[in-house]
């Protein structure tokens, strides 16, 4: 029976790399893991993802073909039994620092790229908007044709006025603003996201960007990013934040330069309108 489940778990292990290697040899150009990256940090995401895989990968090989062997040789009553060993301490440091030094290089690596989008600031020129996630939906707040968001306060939020981040209606700056549930971004412009949440944890997932961050109730959390490819994108909420929770999506809308220079300088009542259009001219791309 042992040699029986020492070949199986070999099998599986070889069909566990066909499934993670092969795909390109059994799915064309389609992939089983990611949207086609559309964000200029993208790319960089996704080869840190590679360099995990791989190094995971060729642990997972290795310790699941020397669990085979042992289950495969040792494993029937009767025949050859296994010894126990005090072990060698030296050879237990160099594999101990060994993997010690693979992971804190990639967590090193990782954490390089997080910065990049997290702790780098965007260009001056960026185009701003102000992100307020609540149940069950993504409110995106933009400061409209004077360039200046209006002021904002908790007490002013009214959800059955459509006030959903709570502009001052005293607030002359906040006059020409836009609230809206679509996030619209130009194509190869920097975007500065100012993330905050008005009950719970939420988290703001955009797998075409890679970019994925909770919005935290309290903090104010920025990140960045520049997309380089028009098209709809799905924005699904990826932290579980309450019943509904399941029914909490959005849309990012890439649009050409100057169609969002000409909805930036819209009314908001003319902004809705033209998202209306744009949302059913464009398909969800995949």
């Amino acid at each position: 029976m042992g040699k029986i489940v020492g070949v199986v778990m070999w099998l599986l292990v070889i069909g566990t790399v066909l499934l993670f290697v092969g795909q390109n040899v059994f799915f064309g150009d389609a992939t089983l893991w990611f949207p086609e990256s559309i964000s200029d940090i993208g790319t960089t995401i996704d080869k840190q993802f590679s360099y995990t895989m791989v190094v995971v990968g060729i642990a997972f090989i290795l310790s699941q073909v020397a669990l085979g062997y042992v289950v495969f040789r040792f494993g029937r009553r009767g025949q050859e039994r296994a010894e126990y060993i005090h072990g060698s301490g030296k050879l237990e440091a160099i594999w101990t620092i060994a993997t010690g030094v693979v992971f804190i290089t990639l967590a090193i690596l990782a954490q390089v790229i997080w910065a990049q989008v997290h702790l780098k600031e965007a260009g001056a020129d960026a185009v701003k908007v102000d992100v307020v996630a609540q149940q069950f939906q993504f409110n995106f707040h933009y400061p409209g044709a004077d360039g200046v968001f209006g002021r904002t306060e908790p007490k002013f939020i009214n959800d059955s006025s459509l006030n959903y981040v709570g502009l001052d209606p005293s607030d002359a700056n906040g006059k020409d603003d836009v609230q809206t549930t679509t996030l619209v971004v130009p194509l190869g412009e920097q975007v500065d996201l100012t993330l905050r949440s008005k009950d719970v944890i939420h988290s703001l997932f955009v797998p075409a960007l890679r970019l994925k961050q909770d919005t935290v109730p309290g903090l104010s959390i920025k990140m960045h990013f520049k997309a380089n490819k028009t098209g709809k994108y799905e924005i699904p909420c990826a932290e579980l934040c309450g019943q509904l929770h399941y029914n909490m999506k959005s849309f990012m809308l890439v649009l050409p330069k100057d169609d969002y220079q000409a909805m930036a300088q819209m009314t908001e009542e003319k902004f809705k309108e033209r998202l209306t259009e744009l949302l059913q001219q464009y398909p969800v791309s995949r």
